[in-house]
């Protein structure tokens, strides 16, 4: 017999770093209108705009290659509690700018805690959590992080522009106070050869009464395996469950990226208006934030009974129509048709979007990283595709506008709705399902092995 409770404690805890990535992923949201208006403190334009809200993901591409080495040799949780510098600084940085250039450098400091925090977080989750209850703790992360976007969308539209920095900022300290006491992840304590470690990291996440003995052997044996190999990223490769694994990592954090869903939450309120819509941009976005957290919480009910690929299939192939939709819409706006009985269109579909993705290729991909990816690459592997999907955050974000000046905004989303049938596709042939089984039956199945042999019997 043993208790849950302590993976949830522990899960909440470090789940804070993700909460405070929401926030400044949805400052941006209620701050930019207010620094570009007359009554600013630090006056800003569209341009410099532009590049406060997308030099995060510059700095997360930055943060997150070294952190996947660091958290090998230092550990998960270590290095999880340095991310809350950044995250903290970037805050004290953005309270106390004079000019338009520290608020530049707040934003990359920032992005290199977010980066580190998506690195490291899953991955940590996956590590202590139990196969039966892995999906839903991994999703925390995910939901940690839009009821972040949703809490400085709210109170930003509320609350006094300094107010909202210093609320922010007392986020980071929150989550040291309450992950400090926390256990080190136990796969990382066997790879160090700490095995006295793992057994009582064990004991704290499973409880006292739990017998910890079979998880240790299922680990280890996974361990030995790998034992004679070199951690050199060439070589590792070699192995079909290292290659495939990091296949289905990159594919889905480019699949997320590309469907465009970066430029339906920066553009929210620019494409409401676009559809006809007389809501208010501050009433628009807190409708899309609440629409993420409402999503992300269906997606923890059916993540680990309805299993992952069919998630990724289902807001895949729904996001793939809102797109087409959105594009034909505004393929008859640009002919001059009258669209005026159809208005409820691009909402309906840029809602449903931003729902199904919440659902499936929003917090899926990120757990992924954690459940697939061999003990002996996770590190590295993890920051490669983090770096990859901000690198791509960052490239379709900046490059969204000349797209639709030299395309037009109906091909734009026309190619946003094939990538994600494309997602479809991959998710349907490509990626496997992870759902109930242990760290060591997933590397078993990334071996070439049928899911029914070499079962494990870890709990």
């Amino acid at each position: 017999p043993h208790t849950r409770l302590p993976q949830y404690l522990v899960t909440l805890a470090v789940s804070l770093t993700a909460f405070s990535t929401g926030n400044i992923l949805g400052w941006t949201a209620p701050a930019l209108p207010f620094l570009e208006g007359c009554d600013s403190p630090l006056p800003v334009t569209k341009h410099e705009s532009s590049w406060i809200g997308s030099l995060v993901a510059v700095g997360a591409c930055i943060g997150a290659l070294p952190v996947g080495p660091l958290t090998e040799i230092f550990g998960r949780r270590l290095v999880i509690l340095c991310s809350a510098g950044p995250l903290l600084i970037s805050w004290m940085l953005i309270f106390c700018a004079t000019s338009v250039y520290f608020l530049y450098i707040a934003r990359l400091i920032a992005g290199v805690g977010v980066g580190a925090v998506c690195t490291t977080v899953p991955t940590y989750i996956s590590e202590i959590a139990e196969p039966r209850i892995r999906g839903t703790l991994c999703l925390s992360f995910q939901m940690m992080l839009v009821c972040g976007i949703l809490f400085s969308y709210a109170l930003g539209a509320i609350l006094h522009y300094p107010v909202l920095l210093i609320l922010n900022g007392v986020v980071p300290f929150i989550f040291l106070a309450a992950f400090f006491k926390a256990p080190e992840s136990p796969v990382h304590s066997l790879k160090k050869g700490q095995r006295q470690q793992a057994e009582n990291a064990l004991r704290v996440l499973r409880g006292r009464h739990y017998n910890v003995f079979k998880e240790l052997h299922a680990l280890e044996n996974e361990m030995n395996e790998n034992k004679e190999e070199k951690s050199s990223l060439g070589r590792l490769l070699l192995k079909r469950a290292s290659r495939v694994s990091l296949t289905i990592c990159l594919g889905l954090m480019a699949f997320q990226q590309l469907s465009g869903i970066n430029v339906i939450i920066f553009y929210t309120a620019d494409l409401f208006k676009s559809a006809g819509s007389t809501m208010s941009p501050a009433l628009a976005t807190i409708l899309v934030g609440i629409a993420q957290v409402i999503a992300t919480i269906v997606s923890g009910v059916l993540i680990d009974t309805s299993g992952r690929k069919v998630l990724l299939q289902t807001s895949a192939s729904v996001m793939s129509v809102c797109l087409l939709v959105l594009g034909w819409y505004f393929h008859l706006q640009q002919k001059g048709t009258d669209t005026s009985a159809i208005t409820f269109l691009p909402l309906l579909s840029l809602v449903l979007y931003i729902i199904v993705f919440a659902v499936g290729f929003g917090p899926i991909p990120w757990m992924m990283c954690g459940e697939i990816l061999p003990n002996e690459i996770k590190g590295i592997g993890t920051g490669i595709a983090v770096a990859f999907n901000w690198f791509l955050a960052f490239t379709v974000t900046k490059t969204y506008q000349l797209l639709v000046e030299y395309m037009g905004s109906a091909k734009t989303f026309w190619m946003f709705g094939v990538i994600s049938f494309a997602g479809f596709l991959f998710s349907t042939f490509v990626v496997i399902e992870t759902k109930k089984k242990s760290l060591t039956e997933i590397q078993s199945e990334l071996s070439g092995h049928k899911p029914d042999q070499r079962r494990s019997n870890v709990i």
